[in-house]
């Protein structure tokens, strides 16, 4: 086994869900990272805790969207909502091996799906926010996520590991020192009021008046990097054209545009997807608002690769999030939806709270 693997499964357990005796965690996977979960299984065990496990079969969500009936795709399994609403931890692992399986679902379809799990996304939102559930997202590397960032997967491997591990002999103490320094930037701006970031590709204005920034150091998801808040719902003004592909739904769209007034998306359009863009943002009324503003700062992230995980943590990016916003940053904002967009800041780009500039060319300026 990879060395690596049983590292990043510690630091998973004893760091990221801080799993503690007799508390239950769920883990959830499909069968490429079967070597991950079995090590992160073993961890668990050790620590005391009570894993569960669940493996999805490659192939199976395209099947369910060709054969399942309206009905069908409208059903949350009570076993499902039973977890998230009560177990101690969780962690999923990202490891498709075809990343393009739902690509031709209609969308109507996905958006029906979205709907139907709402409640259930909201219920575990509520949970995380109160700590009351400690959930962390990793990704697995396969060959899908290798073709899709145009690498080999060894290469790839390289690549993940590096974002997840870049102190191998204290990967612990890597991410304790990235959360200390973050949280200078996070110190900073509490209780400012304004944010405005200027660029290439964009030109937003937006109110942070009230709102509080989380520090993202590994706990959530893995790998990490990030300061994020919940803008105020009717305050996001300006255009951005989004600098990276975007996928969401196993959807890929490219050049996503968006312009807001009085905090809601009037005008989206896409080169690639955008069909499938506008029935997503559609799918309901907090769908076209912002449920998250943030800024990326993990070092080892330094180029995209079309998976979410990895490309809003660029160092030197910025990513928003149509949709449900997180309550710890006192948004208020409600959606089926969570879709994060991410946009470069590096050359050129700037970022003033206050009318003060604390970002530019994606380095901060403060702290």
């Amino acid at each position: 086994m990879d060395p690596r693997i049983e590292k990043l499964a510690d630091v998973l357990v004893n760091y990221s869900v801080d799993l503690q005796p007799g508390q239950t965690v769920f883990i959830q996977a499909g069968t490429a990272a079967i070597p991950l979960v079995k090590a992160v299984v073993v961890a668990a065990l050790k620590a005391g805790g009570n894993p569960f496990t669940r493996i999805t079969i490659p192939g199976l969500d395209e099947l369910f969207y060709r054969y399942a009936s309206d009905d069908q795709i409208r059903h949350v399994a009570p076993p499902t909502k039973l977890i998230y609403e009560s177990y101690d931890a969780m962690i999923t692992f990202w490891s498709q091996e075809n990343t393009k399986g739902l690509t031709n679902v209609p969308s109507e379809k996905l958006a029906m799906a979205n709907a139907a799990s709402r409640d259930v996304f909201q219920t575990f939102v509520q949970r995380m926010a109160t700590k009351e559930l400690r959930w962390v997202g990793a990704l697995y590397p396969t060959n899908g996520y290798a073709q899709d960032a145009e690498m080999g997967l060894s290469e790839y491997e390289d690549f993940v590991y590096d974002a997840c591990l870049p102190d191998p002999e204290d990967p612990v103490g890597f991410w304790q020192r990235l959360s200390a320094r973050q949280q200078t930037y996070v110190d900073w701006l509490a209780g400012k009021k304004r944010i405005r970031i200027e660029g290439p590709n964009v030109d937003l204005r937006m109110s942070i008046a009230g709102r509080i920034f989380e520090n993202c150091d590994g706990k959530n998801n893995m790998p990490d990097g990030e300061i994020f808040t919940g803008p105020v719902e009717d305050s996001v003004e300006g255009r951005v054209r989004f600098s990276y592909p975007s996928v969401y739904q196993g959807r890929k769209v490219e050049g996503i545009d968006l312009t807001f007034e009085q905090g809601r998306v009037v005008n989206a359009s896409a080169d690639k997807g955008e069909e499938f863009l506008l029935k997503t943002i559609d799918v309901d009324e907090g769908a076209r608002y912002v449920g998250e503003f943030a800024i990326g700062t993990n070092e080892g992230i330094t180029r995209a690769t079309g998976h979410t995980l990895l490309d809003e943590k660029i160092n030197g990016s910025f990513h928003m999030a149509l949709g449900l916003g997180m309550p710890e940053t006192g948004s208020k904002n409600q959606s089926a939806i969570h879709w994060d967009m991410v946009c470069d800041l590096s050359q050129g780009g700037r970022i003033l709270v206050d009318d003060q500039l604390i970002y530019e060319s994606g380095r901060f300026l403060i702290g």
